[in-house]
């Protein structure tokens, strides 16, 4: 990219003037990203006002195949933009990308795109064309020895872009349509229960522990006697546990089982669930 068409591109997303814009490059090493810290810092950035936006909007896109599978969140202001052909031609190219990166953002922002000009410049590219900020977030892959990936789409916008996405990896040496038709309901049932672990066990201790000051919070001022209140806390800390465990969810096919109740009717002995993913686009 030329000198003087990265100055223009500067200037269009930042308001600042052609010297100013100049400057910051050449400080920034021709830096977009950091050229546009440079003149918030100087106080020179009128716009960066569109980076200070709010974009929670945008797409999830899935790559990869059933051996390695990755996912990316790619984050705009509005839907109508979301819907933009040169969004989606821009995300669905990054999500190839992605997967080769192995989710790696900096290695992603740094790989050259089909016009061999990299993922950075032109994600600022984008941003001057439709006028809107334009972000990368969260991002993983997905590839275990030996597992099979599954992948399920809520709200398809196009080809692999939806504004839901769920992936889940099963391990064992089965192979038959009983075990696919499985993998499939699992990623439905993950898109629609949105587990935050597999088991009890696997629950971050954090999370339980803030779960714990709520419920505290909310009994604190019940009246109840203290056994009884430390009871209703251990029950509702149960139930949360339950609800958010992968194995201990009821089954979205079919309410009155669990998960695990459903993988031990499947009777694949050596089946694991061996890691899922789930993403929603601006949760």
């Amino acid at each position: 990219m030329g000198d003087i068409e990265k100055i223009k591109q500067l200037r269009q997303l930042t308001g600042a003037g052609f010297k100013d814009c100049g400057s910051a490059l050449q400080e920034s090493s021709d830096d977009i990203n950091k050229a546009i810290e440079i003149l918030r810092i100087k106080g020179i950035s009128k716009a960066s006002k569109k980076m200070s936006r709010e974009a929670k909007e945008g797409v999830i896109a899935v790559s990869g195949n059933s051996q390695k599978t990755s996912i990316i969140e790619v984050n705009c202001e509005t839907d109508f933009v979301a819907k933009n052909d040169n969004f989606i031609n821009f995300v669905k190219e990054l999500s190839e990308l992605n997967n080769l990166s192995e989710s790696s953002v900096k290695k992603l922002n740094d790989s050259k795109m089909h016009n061999g000009k990299t993922v950075n410049e032109n994600l600022v590219s984008l941003i001057a064309k439709v006028g809107e900020k334009i972000t990368i977030g969260r991002t993983k892959t997905i590839s275990h020895s030996g597992a099979k990936n599954f992948v399920y789409h809520h709200t398809v916008v196009k080809y692999n872009l939806s504004k839901l996405a769920a992936v889940a990896s099963l391990e064992t040496k089965e192979k038959s349509e009983k075990l696919d038709l499985f993998g499939k309901q699992l990623t439905m049932h993950i898109a629609s229960s949105n587990p935050i672990a597999l088991d009890s066990e696997s629950i971050q201790k954090e999370i339980l522990e803030k779960e714990q000051e709520l419920i505290s919070e909310e009994l604190k001022n019940s009246g109840k006697p203290e056994k009884i209140v430390k009871k209703i806390s251990i029950g509702k800390l149960n139930k949360f546990v339950e609800e958010n465990s992968l194995l201990s969810q009821a089954w979205v096919m079919e309410p009155k089982k669990k998960v695990k109740d459903v993988i031990n009717e499947l009777k694949i002995n050596d089946l694991k669930i061996k890691d899922f993913y789930r993403l929603k686009i601006g949760e």
